[in-house]
């Protein structure tokens, strides 16, 4: 048990694991920052255009709804509003990974392309036996 916890101990302290912790804290917060822009700015323009509430439900022709109260009906119906924000949470969300994948990518790319470069510029270094060989070639030279 004592090794186990050790392992536990080692992964827990890398640093890939403390960066990953920072980034699900980070991601969380943008997804309130996004849940905010949605419920507060996107839903607000979709309904002046469009005219239809967007916090809308679907009321069940089975069930009955007299005498419920607001939070009752939304319980008992199809609250396709929650989800609409949702899929434009997501959307946002997905475009905001996307756009920061590619920028990352681009960057390494260009790591790449500048490390290649500097590989390129530099001159090639002799085969081992080449040198080897050179080496002989001035000891001969001496010993005459």
């Amino acid at each position: 048990m004592k090794k186990f916890f050790q392992e536990f101990k080692e992964f827990a302290l890398k640093g890939n694991v403390m960066d990953m912790a920072v980034g699900v804290i980070i991601g969380a917060a943008f997804g309130n920052i996004v849940t905010a822009l949605t419920a507060d700015f996107i839903n607000p323009l979709i309904s002046s255009i469009g005219g239809t509430e967007v916090a809308g439900c679907i009321r069940l022709p089975w069930v009955d709804y007299t005498g419920l109260t607001m939070e009752e009906i939304q319980a008992l119906s199809l609250n396709y509003g929650d989800f609409i924000t949702q899929v434009v949470n997501f959307l946002i969300m997905a475009f905001c990974i996307f756009i920061m994948v590619k920028a990352v990518n681009k960057m390494m790319a260009l790591g790449k392309k500048k490390k290649e470069e500097e590989e390129a510029a530099a001159p090639a270094e002799d085969p081992a036996d080449v040198v080897l060989l050179t080496e002989i070639r001035d000891l001969l030279k001496e010993k005459k």
